[in-house]
């Protein structure tokens, strides 16, 4: 039967208390022990006498016939000096998971593909400026200022004229209203006769 030093949660709903118990490893963590060792008391102060009480002797005792304690109690009994605890180290503790490193991948993608794009805009603004400032003294010469005048003169008399039909229409349906009037008269003058 393996034997294990730990905590037996005990007390009301966010108002934890623990017993420090000695187990047999394959039970509930709540469930029946072999003897009680000590108590736990985490909302007490950290400098509380009463945090953490050890009964040392029986502790020893079940150290002594083979008992492991668990990571928590294993610190307790450290700082009671009953058992020396090993600094740990896990050099993988501090690196991201796979998925935040993915993440860290894409956010840094996307931030090398805006600086490029940044980068291709000011080139370009810087291109359009020296075109700009190279067209006019290759334009001079040439004058083909007067050339693109004309379509906009043609465009305007287009206007014109299109402003003219509208109003030689007119007359015609003036005439047309004419008719009808003196088409209503003949009519009233035969209904009088007849």
């Amino acid at each position: 039967m393996a034997i294990a030093i730990r905590l037996s949660r005990g007390g009301a709903k966010k108002r934890p208390y623990y017993r420090i118990v000695a187990a047999d490893s394959r039970r509930a963590r709540d469930g029946k022990y072999l003897e009680q060792l000590g108590t736990y008391n985490p909302l007490l102060a950290k400098d509380d006498p009463e945090r953490v009480k050890l009964i040392e002797d029986r502790i020893k005792y079940w150290l002594g016939v083979g008992a492991q304690p668990s990571d928590r109690v294993l610190r307790f009994l450290d700082a009671a000096g009953i058992m020396e605890r090993k600094a740990r180290n896990n050099p993988q503790k501090a690196e991201p998971g796979e998925a935040a490193k993915e993440r860290a991948e894409e956010k840094a993608s996307k931030a090398a593909e805006a600086e490029e794009a940044k980068k291709a805009a000011e080139e370009e603004a810087q291109n359009a400026k020296a075109s700009e400032a190279a067209k006019p003294a290759e334009e001079a010469p040439a004058e083909d200022a007067p050339v693109e005048e004309a379509p906009a003169e043609e465009a305007a008399a287009e206007e014109a004229a299109a402003e003219e039909a509208p109003a030689e229409e007119a007359p015609a349906q003036d005439a047309k209203a004419d008719d009808v009037e003196e088409n209503a008269e003949e009519n009233a003058e035969e209904k009088a006769e007849g």
